[in-house]
């Protein structure tokens, strides 16, 4: 029987996974998996735990929670060589990735996947010394899911995001960035910017509709700075999918990118990395092409 490593966050989401755990082990077993369980319970663990996994001992690695769990997984399985199939299931409050390829949210169905999905190599983002999955961000609406507790998180689930980003809009101040990419450098005040690996974030799931884990590019989305009222009608085009033309956006498709601020930013000056504080600007970040083997539902 094939071995796998079960890496999952209690905590995550409506916290609701730790339930079902038999029947994911079970299912899991009946795939042809035998299932080594790790339970993650303090900031860090997960790397530390994956850095003791023997290489070439485990078939595959599935990890369950959300963006946040499911990136440091993937950073340490980067690091440290880890190079067996992942297998993300969908735990948490924010579940961009896994939504993206197409993940379902129940054991049989995720075993189906693990026994008969395809394999394809993913990209990975780069940035600094961390990797990203799914998104590196950083201005208005961005470090959200830091700053909602965790218990609203689990009572609401995404609203609790959108509650959230609400109490920003009336103070938020424009940031002034110079944003370079392989063929033009420009200088734009900006409300926020998304380097993107899948196709959205935040909810937001139809933000590049036709993006790809496997292109070897990732999409930059900016909102340029405008008044108030016309930041809420361009949330309404982004709503209706057709913000990418509309003039008060900034897209592109690149392996690289590098985002520096104009002028000094105290609260806006860090990125998000799918959901967890990352480094400050300026920031250069480069698409890691095929990075991954990763398990994706057939279709």
């Amino acid at each position: 029987m094939k071995k796998l490593k079960l890496i999952y966050n209690p905590f995550s989401g409506d916290r609701s996974f730790k339930s079902g755990l038999d029947g994911y082990v079970a299912a899991f077993q009946r795939a042809g998996y035998e299932a080594h369980l790790f339970r993650s319970v303090i900031a860090g663990d997960i790397a530390t735990h994956i850095a003791t996994m023997p290489a070439g001992f485990y078939d595959a690695l599935a990890v369950a929670g959300g963006d946040g769990t499911l990136n440091m997984a993937v950073g340490a399985m980067i690091n440290h060589g880890i190079d067996a199939p992942l297998l993300a299931l969908p735990a948490g409050t924010a579940n961009d990735f896994a939504s993206f390829i197409g993940m379902p949210k129940n054991a049989e169905d995720c075993a189906a996947v693990l026994r008969g999905g395809e394999i394809v190599r993913t990209d990975v983002g780069h940035v600094g010394d961390r990797y990203f999955i799914n998104v590196c961000a950083a201005g208005l609406f961005t470090h959200v899911s830091q700053q909602v507790e965790s218990g609203l998180k689990t009572a609401l689930g995404k609203p609790a995001y959108y509650l959230k980003s609400l109490e920003e809009i009336p103070n938020f101040e424009p940031i002034s960035v110079r944003i370079t990419n392989s063929t033009t450098t420009m200088d734009e005040d900006i409300f926020l910017f998304l380097v993107l690996n899948t196709a959205g974030a935040g909810g937001f799931d139809r933000l590049v509709p036709d993006a790809s884990i496997t292109d070897g590019k990732l999409d930059f989305i900016a909102l340029r700075a405008c008044p108030i009222l016309d930041l809420g009608r361009l949330l309404i085009r982004v709503i209706q999918q057709r913000h990418l033309t509309d003039p008060r956006v900034i897209y592109f498709q690149d392996d690289f990118v590098k985002v520096e601020l104009l002028q000094k930013s105290d609260k806006y000056d860090s990125c998000d990395i799918d959901g967890e504080w990352g480094p400050k600007l300026p920031v250069t970040i480069r698409n890691l092409s095929g990075k991954l083997p990763l398990f994706v539902p057939t279709k």
